[in-house]
């Protein structure tokens, strides 16, 4: 079942069992994938792929969103926000632990051939493709950097 469908249903489900943080959740995430289909030049289409791409990005936002909020001593907020990113999360793949995605990453170094830090562009371009969703982008890109010097 494409992902988009999944979410669909998932809503009556919150509906249903009255949980309004799940419910909320998930209506802005049919919201962000109704908008990436009828975008100009869409196919009316949201592959899996695409799909996991903006809850990668809703994640990440809830997440940084959470921060500041706890930075300006607003728990509450935060504390909304990071349930929102809970409900988001089960539908992302699982995220490599920190030895995980070193190992990931030395195989990555080793097919590509890169051996210092001018091959950080080769390698990184690897690195998202494959591990897109399951790590974050700046923890890749810090690993490749310490990996390559």
């Amino acid at each position: 079942m494409a992902l988009f469908e999944q979410v669909s249903k998932d809503i009556v489900v919150a509906m249903k069992a009255k949980d309004k943080v799940a419910l909320e959740a998930l209506r802005n995430i049919k919201k962000y994938f109704i908008e990436a289909k009828t975008a100009p030049g869409a196919s009316d289409e949201l592959s899996d792929d695409a799909a996991m791409k903006i809850l990668a990005k809703l994640a990440k936002q809830g997440k940084d969103t959470a921060t500041l909020y706890a930075e300006q001593g607003r728990q509450d907020l935060a504390d909304a926000e990071l349930a929102q990113v809970e409900v988001i999360s089960r539908y992302l793949p699982k995220q490599l632990t920190a030895e995980e995605l070193e190992a990931e990453l030395k195989n990555i170094i080793a097919q590509v051939g890169a051996s210092d830090a001018k091959d950080m562009g080769k390698v990184m371009g690897v690195a998202t493709k494959q591990l897109a969703g399951k790590a974050d982008g700046k923890a890749i890109s810090a690993l490749v950097k310490q990996l390559l010097s």
